[in-house]
C-alpha cells in the first residue's frame, strides 16, 4: 500500500519535510552529531564537500575523506529528534518518492554518533572515549513501534529490579550496537560501556539547581546497578533512541562519546574542545584510513 502524503510529507523541492533533504543527498556511512556547529568541526577534514543542506537544528554535509563519501549531520538534542532524524533518513534511501512503496532492494545505512557524555564511575578519565555496547533507553521511543523484542528483557528486568523502576516514569529498555561496525573502532584508545540515555540534562541526569531530581540518589543508584559483569558507565541523551530506531528499520549503528564530566567526581575537562576533536579525528581515520589526518 502506498504511504500517503500526510505520513511522508514532503516539500515543494521534494525533500524531506524535516531535514530538507533529498534522495542522494546523504552517503551511506552517517556521522550523526547533536550540535549543528559540530557538523562543521567534522567537514572541515573532509578533501571535498559537495553538499551542504540545512533546516532547524539540522545541518547536513555530505563530502569524501581519502576517497570516501561521508555525511555529518546534526541531529538535536534528545531522542525525539533522533526518531524524526531515522524515519526520514531511512526513507530517503528505502522508499520510492513516486510511488510512495518501499523499495524493494533495501540499503542498509551506517551510524556513528560522535557524542560528549558524562562518566559514572569514578575510575573513568576525562577526554576518554566510550563505546556503548549496550545502551538503556529511559525515553520510551521504542515503546511507540512494533519492536518484536528489540530490547534486552533480561538486562531491563534486572535494572526495575534492581533500583526498583518508579512506574509513573516510562518504561526502560536496554539495546545493543552493531558488533560488526563496532569491531572496525575497537581500540586501545576505546572502553565498551553500558550507557544510560536519559530524556533530559538536569534532573533526569540527577543535576540539582533549584529542583530536587527524583531519585534524589540517582546518580549513585546507576553507578551499584550491575548485570553480567557490567555496570553502568556514562550518561547522555540520543544512544538508545539510535539503536532503537537503527535495529527496527534494518541498519547498523555505534555510539562513540567523549567524557567531558566525570559525575562521581565531580571534575570536567580542561581542554573540551581539543578532546572532542581527537574523537573525531579518531573516528574519521577509522572509517577513512588511507592516510593519517
Amino acid at each position: 500500500m502506498s504511504i500517503s502524503p500526510s505520513e511522508l510529507i514532503l516539500n515543494e523541492d521534494g525533500s524531506m519535510y524535516h531535514l530538507n533533504l533529498c534522495p542522494g543527498d546523504i552517503a551511506e556511512t552517517i556521522i550523526t552529531v547533536g550540535d549543528p556547529e559540530r557538523v562543521m568541526q567534522v567537514s572541515q577534514y573532509f578533501d571535498t564537500i559537495t553538499l551542504k543542506k540545512g533546516k532547524r537544528e539540522f545541518l547536513t554535509h555530505t563530502g569524501t575523506l581519502n576517497g570516501k563519501r561521508l555525511t555529518v549531520l546534526s541531529t538535536g538534542i534528545g531522542t525525539d529528534n533522533i526518531d524524526i532524524v531515522f524515519n526520514e533518513l531511512d526513507a530517503l534511501v528505502n522508499v520510492d518518492f513516486q510511488t510512495g512503496l518501499p523499495r524493494e532492494n533495501r540499503i542498509r545505512l551506517k551510524f556513528i554518533r560522535m557524542g560528549t557524555s558524562g562518566a559514572l564511575q569514578p575510575d573513568i578519565a576525562l577526554d576518554s572515549f566510550i563505546l556503548t555496547e549496550y545502551a538503556f533507553g529511559f525515553d520510551g521511543l521504542l515503546h511507540h513501534y512494533e519492536n518484536h523484542g528489540a530490547s534486552l528483557q533480561e538486562w531491563t528486568d534486572s535494572f526495575t529490579q534492581q533500583l526498583a523502576w518508579d512506574t509513573r516514569k516510562a518504561t526502560p529498555y536496554c539495546v545493543s550496537y552493531s558488533a560488526s561496525l563496532g569491531d572496525l573502532f575497537r581500540s586501545n584508545r576505546i572502553r565498551l560501556g553500558v550507557t544510560a540515555t536519559k530524556t533530559g540534562f538536569y534532573g533526569p541526569q540527577g543535576r540539582r539547581l533549584r529542583l530536587t531530581p527524583n531519585p534524589p540518589d540517582l546518580l549513585e543508584q546507576l553507578r551499584r546497578f550491575h548485570h553480567a559483569g557490567r555496570r553502568m558507565d556514562n550518561l547522555e541523551m540520543e544512544t538508545s533512541g539510535i539503536y532503537a530506531m537503527a535495529k527496527l528499520l534494518g541498519h547498523d549503528a555505534i555510539s562513540l562519546s567523549c567524557i567531558l564530566a566525570n559525575r562521581a567526581t565531580g571534575t570536567f575537562s580542561e581542554n573540551p574542545v581539543q578532546a572532542v576533536d581527537e574523537l573525531i579525528k579518531f573516528t574519521l581515520f577509522t572509517l577513512a584510513p588511507n592516510r593519517p589526518l
